[in-house]
């Protein structure tokens, strides 16, 4: 096992630039997973960890050691790539052993190492066949062997489980996460899909235009967005953002939709000023007509998912919102009474950045006069 320390890694190519500025500690053995869409930069990053690109500006330094100009032969890790990467004319064995006999190991010690590995993996049957006898989820398992048995100090994951079906998806990161825990080997996971990286990381850096935007833990990135981006991007389906403005105390907020909410306690150093209101389509709450606070929501289009149901509708103000109910599911042009918990609301700021305040969780809603 070995530490990881990125320091001030910036990449540009020619005039474009794709990195701006990452820091980032990661500790030994800790699962760590650079998530973000398209075009972020994370496979960037990751490939100048592996040696694979070569930093602008900035340092990489694995267990302490600086690597930075060092080779990806001379760095001690070992990558997972999305396409598997496996030759085609060589055997399970001679794939996972490939890269040991390159070292110069002996005989005994390889054929012990790919056949523990192997047998770890499930497949123990199947070192004779070739690639093109494999499964995807077997293959990727290969490529995953050939990793282990170099015993790195850094494993590297890009998009592994991209190519897999949604089925096998599933049973491949519950694999990669006992895997890793078994192991104890700090990795490095680049992932666009947001369930994978709330599940496998012990945290995250969700990447946004070169940047990290938020490291955190999974359920603190999800519970507390460091912006709107981080909020709108973490969580499924996303968050609703709607108009508001705090009073000039600080101590309510006003929404365009037609609802004022107290706060427990104002936001700090901010008042009197027009924020954006976030709430998680699980925390809107369905009412009865006439309620205290509630908001009317026409309904537009329901999606039903078995245990529970996507309510999609349309506001007074003209802005949409989704509900997420399990014990409801109305017809669309029906208009359901909805009300936003305050203790369940996020407030974000003109530069879209979170707003801290105290839970409000004794706080009420009112609808406003003629709304």
């Amino acid at each position: 096992m070995a530490t990881l320390e990125l320091r001030g890694i910036r990449k540009s190519f020619g005039a474009v630039h794709v990195l701006h500025g990452i820091d980032l500690q990661v500790a030994e053995g800790e699962f760590i997973v650079i998530v973000g869409a398209s075009g972020c930069g994370k496979s960037t990053l990751l490939r100048i960890v592996a040696g694979l690109e070569t930093a602008t500006e900035g340092s990489v330094l694995i267990g302490g050691a600086d690597v930075t100009r060092l080779e990806p032969k001379d760095r001690d890790i070992a990558m997972v790539f999305q396409n598997y990467a496996l030759y085609p004319h060589m055997s399970v064995f001679d794939n996972m052993a490939y890269g040991l006999r390159i070292r110069g190991l002996p005989r005994a010690e390889i054929e012990g190492r790919v056949r523990r590995t192997a047998e770890m993996l499930g497949l123990g049957e199947l070192l004779r066949r070739k690639p093109r006898e494999l499964s995807g989820g077997q293959r990727q398992r290969v490529a995953m062997g050939r990793a282990i048995v170099r015993e790195p100090k850094l494993f590297l994951f890009d998009e592994p489980l991209s190519n897999l079906d949604a089925k096998l998806r599933v049973q491949m990161r519950a694999e990669i996460k006992r895997l890793q825990r078994r192991l104890g080997v700090t990795s490095l996971y680049v992932t666009h899909d947001q369930v994978e990286a709330m599940t496998l990381g012990d945290r995250l850096v969700v990447m946004n235009g070169g940047r990290a935007e938020q490291v955190a833990t999974p359920m603190e990135v999800w519970r507390e967005p460091a912006n709107i981006y981080v909020a709108g991007f973490i969580g499924a389906p996303a968050m609703n953002f709607l108009h508001g403005r705090l009073c000039s105390e600080g101590d309510a907020v006003d929404l365009r939709a037609g609802c004022a909410i107290a706060l427990a306690a104002p936001p700090a150093g901010v008042s009197d000023a027009e924020v954006t209101v976030g709430i998680r389509p699980e925390h809107v709450r369905i009412s009865s007509h006439g309620a205290a606070g509630a908001i009317p929501l026409k309904v537009d289009l329901v999606e039903p998912l078995g245990a529970e149901s996507l309510i999609h509708g349309i506001l007074p103000s003209g802005e949409g919102l989704t509900v997420r109910a399990t014990d409801c599911s109305p017809l669309a042009g029906t208009s359901l009474p909805i009300v936003l918990p305050a203790e369940h609301l996020h407030l974000f700021g003109g530069d879209g950045r979170r707003l801290r305040l105290a839970h409000a969780r004794n706080a009420t809603a009112r609808v406003r006069a003629g709304a």
